[in-house]
């Protein structure tokens, strides 16, 4: 049986990817912080499913993953999609330091962990959820958008280290997977264009990871955008 965690899945995309994995004979850890739901998921008497409390944000991710991965029994496959982001109507410093922490900090240290847990395994598949934001700057969300293209630009690094792993016989795989708007308790009530629902987005997601594409747009019309957004100037596209 294939093991799978997933770091930040008790809510939208992560949870529907978690029963997606569950359903094709996964045994699943995931990780949260919504401790309500944690403890409605640890009293399901759901088989193969284990369920942790885990705050990115406090020191040191990869020691409780570490310990997370001896409860599972293994990993093969492991999932980041925690994340978070704020409109910054003058909120300042601590609130963008604060995703910073999160989609940057915490962000590396858990690829890098993941790839080297992979590395010394022989074999594993690393996922991380980005997002379409990081091909272009917002006003509106200048941290958030920075962090995503940076993680972009990071993932872009681990394919390639992962390229030269399979040619020396390592069965390593990295995927970076970049949502439009997808409906879920983080953006309800917003006004979304070519929204996906967690549904079909956690289906798209795992199509993906089955054939281990290094990356893709979920839903997959998001890829006209992404096409439209590298094709515009510079000048043209600071003022979208």
């Amino acid at each position: 049986m294939k093991k799978a965690i997933i770091i930040g899945g008790t809510s939208g995309i992560g949870f529907e990817l978690a029963k997606i994995l569950l359903a094709n004979g996964y045994k699943v850890g995931l990780t949260g912080i919504e401790n309500t739901i944690i403890q409605d998921l640890q009293n399901s008497e759901q088989n193969n499913l284990e369920v942790k409390y885990l705050n990115c944000l406090e020191n040191e991710p990869s020691k409780k993953i570490k310990e997370f991965i001896e409860i599972v029994g293994g990993l093969d496959l492991l999932i980041l999609s925690a994340g978070i982001g704020n409109l910054n109507r003058n909120r300042g410093f601590d609130a963008e330091n604060k995703a910073n922490q999160l989609n940057v900090l915490a962000f590396t240290e858990i690829a890098d962990y993941s790839y080297r847990f992979f590395e010394n395994q022989g074999h594993g598949h690393f996922i991380a959820i980005t997002s379409v934001s990081g091909l272009f700057g917002s006003c509106v969300a200048p941290a958030y958008h920075a962090a995503k293209s940076y993680q972009i630009t990071y993932l872009e690094g681990l394919c390639q280290k992962a390229r030269k792993a399979r040619l020396a016989g390592k069965a390593i795989h990295v995927t970076d997977i970049r949502p439009g708007y997808v409906k879920t308790p983080m953006t309800e009530g917003k006004k979304m264009f070519w929204a996906a629902t967690t549904e079909k987005a956690g289906k798209q997601i795992y199509k993906n990871i089955k054939n281990k594409k290094e990356f893709a747009y979920v839903s997959r019309r998001w890829l006209i955008v992404a096409m439209l957004i590298k094709a515009l100037p510079n000048w043209l596209l600071i003022r979208v």
